[in-house]
């Protein structure tokens, strides 16, 4: 008892020293949130057209660290992220066409059948590395009617303007449309890059548009009344009316992938706080790329490594995850299957050396903290995982820590980590082992007769039981969760 108070007494006080680095200022900065002790925290989600790749994962894993970190320094966090299941085109501008609408065409099935599909695979591979799903999850297309009462706002204080049966937002209204990029107008040459394509319908080259009708694309499948005729909203204003719907006018942090700077996020910002009247994101978390031998991973490439085709392979996804925190999220990763083997190499034996600690005396208080300091201090500079891991083995190798201290501690930095660290002490009756070893037998024989529906159903009937099966290269293990 006295160790938690004197535990959480630390977190809270260590909780105002955070630092970030904060796209929009160019610098790391002392995290202060609008509302004291409490954070909201804005991801922008996946656009549900085809499986994620490890590239978006690492984006995600990104977010899931600082998530727990905040709240393991005390802050109590609420967490949304959009799913894009329309508007978002093939040039991330206003041209192109829907992702929604090519992937319905490659797989002949409707937009909300692709939708539900990926959502699903996404949150798979998203939970395979235990990233923690955010207490807020919204699709695009439930929040219709927030687009148009932003929309109909930006119209009336002459934000936007319709042309072409469209509604775009004009940035010549802002005095810094490029206050995330630091870009100057004049540099943004139409064509010159992705975000910036012709459009004879735009007063400015960079106005963006908030609403298209079918003016601009024919036979769209998902289309809603609007003012200005039927139609469907641009990839931009999603995210600014789920963020302001579910999370309030003040934002504490928006975060995404580099590419996301801009045109998305810039739109973000200029649509937003005109609408609001004030500012409204202080600080801009971004995720760099993980690169492949060849560059950065694009779905554009053609064959898509995800998670769960990482774990096909015989890999422990946490091994992916171990990866990246070896890693600063700022910082590109360059993935090779090296590489993972070198990660999932190092992960067993940290784990092997964790689960052979012995378990022996009392928790020392004093240690305890020190070592705690000392970790909170290297994810309080600007997530330094990396650094944070050092700490961890500096508490393996202390001669002078009896095991429970270092068990106590290894399971704190593992609420961060969360690279299940720690094997609890389960009991497992002979029943229940051969009832397991009878699931795995016949799962096995289903995936060898291609019959994947059953291998999943027997998979999460197992889950239902709190058994978790672990496929790796030498054939199938499981845990109990």
């Amino acid at each position: 008892m006295c160790l938690f108070f004197l535990f959480c007494g630390i977190l809270l006080a260590g909780g105002d020293r955070m630092k970030l680095y904060n796209t929009l200022s160019r610098q790391v900065e002392e995290f202060k949130p609008h509302e004291e002790g409490k954070v909201k925290f804005y991801t922008c989600g996946p656009t549900v057209y085809h499986y994620a790749h490890i590239g978006n994962i690492r984006n995600y894993i990104g977010h899931d660290i600082l998530d727990k970190t905040l709240r393991y320094l005390g802050y109590e966090v609420t967490r949304c992220m959009n799913i894009t299941d329309v508007g978002h085109l093939t040039s991330d501008s206003d041209s192109g066409e829907d992702k929604m609408s090519l992937a319905s065409k490659r797989e002949h099935k409707s937009a909300m059948e692709i939708a539900d599909f990926y959502t699903k695979a996404f949150f798979d591979d998203f939970l395979k590395v235990n990233c923690k799903k955010p207490e807020i999850v919204s699709p695009a297309t439930s929040n219709i009617d927030m687009y148009i009462k932003m929309i109909e706002k930006l119209i009336a204080e002459e934000y936007a303007y319709i042309s072409g049966g469209n509604v775009y937002f004009d940035i010549s209204k802002l005095d810094d449309y490029y206050v995330l990029t630091n870009h100057q107008e004049d540099q943004m040459v139409v064509g010159a890059r992705e975000g910036v394509e012709e459009d004879d319908n735009k007063r400015n080259q960079a106005d963006f548009a908030l609403w298209f009708t079918t003016s601009k694309f024919e036979n769209h499948e998902l289309l809603w009344d609007s003012p200005w005729g039927k139609g469907y909203p641009g990839w931009h204003i999603e995210c600014s009316g789920i963020s302001i719907k579910y999370l309030g006018e003040y934002l504490d942090i928006h975060g995404g992938g580099v590419d996301n700077i801009f045109p998305h996020h810039t739109n973000e910002i200029a649509q937003s706080e005109a609408y609001l009247g004030h500012p409204w994101c202080h600080y801009w978390f971004h995720n760099e790329h993980l690169l492949d031998e060849s560059g950065k991973m694009s779905k554009s490439k053609g064959g898509i490594l995800t998670v769960s085709v990482l774990e096909e392979k015989g890999y422990d996804p946490l091994a992916f995850r171990f990866m990246c925190l070896g890693s600063h999220y700022r910082r590109q990763l360059v993935f090779s299957y090296d590489a993972l083997d070198q990660a999932q190499k190092t992960l067993n034996k940290l784990r092997n050396k964790v689960n052979n600690i012995v378990v022996e005396g009392e928790v020392d208080s004093a240690k305890f903290d020190l070592y705690n300091a000392k970790f909170v201090q290297e994810l309080e500079n600007d997530l330094n995982t990396a650094n944070s891991l050092s700490v961890l083995y500096e508490v393996l190798k202390d001669k002078e820590l009896n095991g429970a201290t270092k068990l106590e501690l290894i399971k704190s930095f593992d609420k961060v980590f969360d690279l299940n660290l720690v094997k609890e002490a389960n009991s497992v009756d002979s029943d229940l082992e051969s009832y397991i070893l009878e699931k795995i037998e016949e799962r096995k024989e289903a995936k060898a007769n291609k019959d994947y529906a059953l291998a999943d159903s027997i998979r999460d009937e197992l889950v239902a039981k709190g058994i978790k099966l672990i496929d790796t290269k030498d054939g199938t293990t499981y845990e109990l969760i």
